[in-house]
């Protein structure tokens, strides 16, 4: 609690994550290229400090919310050349291979390193109430968790470094392949006069009851079902339910025109997703039967 924490790069969400860290017990240092954020978070008691080498000095956790691959390796470079030991915090969502190298430099400088990307958006890190996916050892992780809860409320350590990154990015290739679907089903619904916003109320609505996507994600593997499972009539009940709505879904397309590729894909995959691949069938590459895997 009376270790300093600083925080560089006070963009959309930075600035409100490091607002959420001004009444920290050991003091706050930010930075940032530009003035205003830097002087809004000084009249909340934060010291803007001249350099991310200024900064780095006198902090033992060092939170890094910048753009690019380019600008983290960039900031990461300052930092460790100031920096006395303690535990850099890096919040961007960058490419996988870049944590384990950063932190094999920061290793160098007897510095730990995390990788903790967030979501929730700038919402969520006003309200504090972020999800932060952290990757890294178990003392780097305890070291950073003080302050990361008052940034998040949902703040989990995901494994090593790097799981933090791949964490996230599972959790966002779920969320853009859910947009382009959404763009299907919206075309489709337009070509039927269905109208749009009424649409988008009844989906945000329900998917607040069902859970959406995360609805079928408490197992902890992707592998098929065994006969024994007590999610197969679950599922079972669920793939009997999508296959339905998927073929009269494809069947209204046709009819209007419209092109469905995602569904198309989904009625060909659901069962593999839902893990109900019946026995015979191959899974992933082909080199696995669900007969196999639930032998």
């Amino acid at each position: 609690m009376s270790t300093r924490v600083g925080f560089i790069g006070l963009g959309n969400i930075g600035k409100p994550m490091a607002t959420r860290l001004a009444g920290w017990p050991g003091g706050l240092s930010v930075y940032d290229v530009a003035p205003e954020p830097l002087a809004e978070l000084e009249e909340l008691g934060a010291r803007a400090a001249a350099s991310v080498a200024d900064l780095a000095s006198e902090c033992g956790v060092i939170c890094v919310m910048v753009n690019t691959d380019d600008q983290v390796r960039d900031v990461t470079g300052e930092i460790l050349g100031a920096a006395r030991p303690g535990t850099v915090v890096v919040h961007s969502t960058i490419s996988p291979d870049l944590p384990p190298r950063l932190d094999d430099l920061a290793g160098r400088h007897d510095l730990l390193l995390v990788d903790a990307p967030v979501s929730g958006g700038a919402m969520g890190a006003a309200d504090g109430t972020l999800a932060i996916m952290v990757g890294g050892t178990a003392a780097a992780f305890a070291a950073v968790h003080g302050p990361l809860s008052l940034m998040g409320s949902e703040v989990v350590h995901c494994g090593p470094i790097g799981n933090g990154t791949a964490t996230k990015l599972a959790r966002n290739l779920l969320h853009f392949v859910a947009f382009t679907a959404t763009g299907e089903a919206m075309r489709l619904a337009e070509a039927a006069g269905v109208d749009l916003v009424t649409l988008g109320r009844i989906v945000r609505h329900t998917d607040a009851i069902t859970g959406g996507p995360g609805a079928i994600m408490h197992r902890a593997t992707t592998a098929p079902l065994a006969n024994g499972d007590g999610w197969r009539p679950i599922f079972e009940h669920v793939r009997a339910i999508g296959e339905k709505d998927l073929a009269h879904a494809r069947q209204l397309a046709e009819r209007l025109g419209v092109d469905v590729p995602m569904a198309e894909y989904a009625a060909e995959h659901l069962a593999e997703a839902l893990g109900m691949v019946s026995a015979g069938s191959t899974i992933g590459n082909g080199s696995t039967t669900a007969q196999e895997a639930t032998a």
